[in-house]
């Protein structure tokens, strides 16, 4: 499987099951890993045959902004939607993470990986 990846992505958006959570944008950290759905760009060389990586990065960047959740799970779950629906991807590896979100722990996050084509309720836990 060929894939882009896109690690370390610091983003602003409103999440969490707190009412102040949902008032002020916190910065998460995403990490991606996409799943190219052929291998023309390998042989090509042309972006057309290829997933934009910095389109991918803008519409995340978009949608973080505008859209709220109350659960990091949730928001994965949609950012994993967002990548294989508008750019094509065979699959995605996501990870989130809240960035200090409790004393003493750096990170607290969820990891999810998606396919295309098959239903949320097949994907592997």
């Amino acid at each position: 499987m060929n894939t882009i990846f896109i690690h370390d992505l610091r983003i602003e958006t409103k999440v969490g099951v707190y009412a102040w959570e949902r008032q002020l944008a916190q910065t998460v950290r995403v990490d991606l890993d996409i799943a190219l759905p052929s291998s023309r760009p390998f042989e090509t060389g042309e972006l057309a045959d290829a997933i934009d990586y910095a389109a991918v990065v803008a519409r995340i960047r978009e949608f973080a902004g505008t859209h709220g959740h109350r659960l990091l799970e949730r928001f994965a779950e949609a950012l994993a939607a967002l990548v294989l629906d508008e750019f094509g991807a065979q699959a995605v590896k996501l990870r989130v993470a809240k960035l200090g979100a409790l004393p003493g722990v750096r990170e607290i996050g969820v990891a999810i990986e998606r396919e295309a084509g098959v239903p949320r309720a097949m994907q592997t836990p």
